[in-house]
Parts: C-alpha cells; structure tokens; sequence
C-alpha cells in the first residue's frame, strides 16, 4: 500500500453524507441562498468510473472495516458511458477522513461497451509510469463501474467546495471478460453530498456543514456499489 504521505500536495479533507434523492431540490436551495455565496464551479457533467480490486475484494473489505490508511484505484472519464476520447487513473489515499489523490492521464480512445477488460487494462497499464503500473498491478480486477451526475458547487471565497451526486448507476464487472453494461445491478435513488476543503479551512467548513438542512448518513459509493452486486 502506497504512503499517503507521498502523494502530492497536503491532502484534503472529504466529507461525504447520504441522502434520499428527493431532498435534491432542499440542498440546491440551501446551496443558493447560504451565506457563503456557493456558486457553480462548472457545468454539471455525467461521471463515469472502473475501480480495480484485488479478487478477494481488499480495498472494498478495508472500508468497511474502516481502516484508517487505505487506497482505492479507478480509471475516470466523463461524459459517454459507452466509451472515452481520454481518460484519467485516480489513485485515492486516505487517512482517516483527509484524502490524497494523484492522477495520471490516459490519452487513449477506448471503445467500452464490446471491449475486452484485458485488452484495455493492457492499453492503461501502457500510458503510466512504471511505479505507478507496479501498483495498478496490485488491483488486477475490474470490480464495478459506476455512472452518475454531478453538479459542482464552490463557496465565495474558494475555500469549501460541495458536489452533488444523482442517478447513480452501478455494474458487476467481477471475473467478467467483457465490460458488462447491460445489466445494472439494483440501487436505491440516492443523492451524495461531499464537502471538499483543505484542513487549515476546516473551522469554516464545520461552521457551513452545521447548516446542513437534512439527515444524513456515511456513504462511499465503491462499497455502496460492491454490495448491491452481491445483493447486500
């Protein structure tokens, strides 16, 4: 497991809090009128992620039993589910609520829906560095893709940022030969908050989040996704 003191930058804390769907329309008019004057950071855009896996599903058992060092390794691109122009490989560290993420772009067309998962982790693995390809390694198994909508929100003064998850989607890729995105597996309708900000902003963070205009819950959507698969 990669440090996630040697990943770049000084981390961030990420905040994430579970909801009904239908709450979509209260949280946007909180966002509109907080005093912190929250406005669009850019266009709302469809999300579309693989996270990779040991076979035994390690990083997914990790979070759930929480440990507080852990890593997770997906490709991301946006847009089409059915297939990407450039894409990008996430690793995400973190410990315990401060995450790190590097990124490593992935300038490859890549036909998804009638690939092959061999044939296209084989042209990822290619565009990385070889430290990096050594890691991606350690993760052989396209273990789910989800899809979603985000909308991206920022505070006035750039320090907190939120984003607002919906119409989340997920498919069961394990020990799958082929990208499988025909067969979703079930999901309740839910709507994800996450809070961005650095640790020196987290006072005015707390203050924003005590505001919070809804009941929520702890969410990772990797573990939410894993676990509809496996009918839980």
């Amino acid at each position: 497991m990669l440090d996630p003191q040697s990943s770049r930058g000084d981390g961030r804390y990420e905040i994430k809090a579970l909801t009904a769907e239908y709450e979509l329309a209260t949280l946007q008019h909180w966002l509109r009128v907080h005093p912190a004057g929250f406005q669009h950071l850019h266009v709302p855009r469809r999300v579309n992620n693989v996270y990779f896996d040991t076979f035994d599903l390690s990083a997914c058992r990790d979070n759930i039993a929480g440990i507080s060092i852990r890593t997770k390794v997906r490709l991301r691109w946006y847009g089409d589910l059915d297939h990407f122009e450039r894409a990008r490989l996430e690793l995400k560290l973190k410990r315990n609520q401060i995450g790190w993420k590097d990124v490593f772009d992935v300038p490859i067309a890549v036909q998804v829906r009638g690939g092959r998962w061999r044939e296209i982790r084989r042209r990822v693995r290619a565009e990385l560095p070889p430290a990096i390809r050594q890691r991606f390694d350690l993760s052989p198994m396209p273990a789910i893709i989800n899809s979603y909508q985000r909308s991206y929100h920022v505070s006035h003064d750039g320090k907190v940022r939120v984003t607002l998850d919906t119409d989340q989607r997920v498919w069961d890729q394990r020990f799958k030969p082929y990208p499988n995105l025909d067969h979703p597996a079930p999901l309740r309708p839910t709507l994800i908050v996450e809070f961005k900000f650095d640790p020196v902003d987290r006072p005015r963070a707390q203050q924003i989040m005590a505001g919070l205009p809804i009941r929520a819950s702890k969410s990772s959507k990797y573990v939410a996704g894993v676990l509809s698969t496996l009918g839980r």
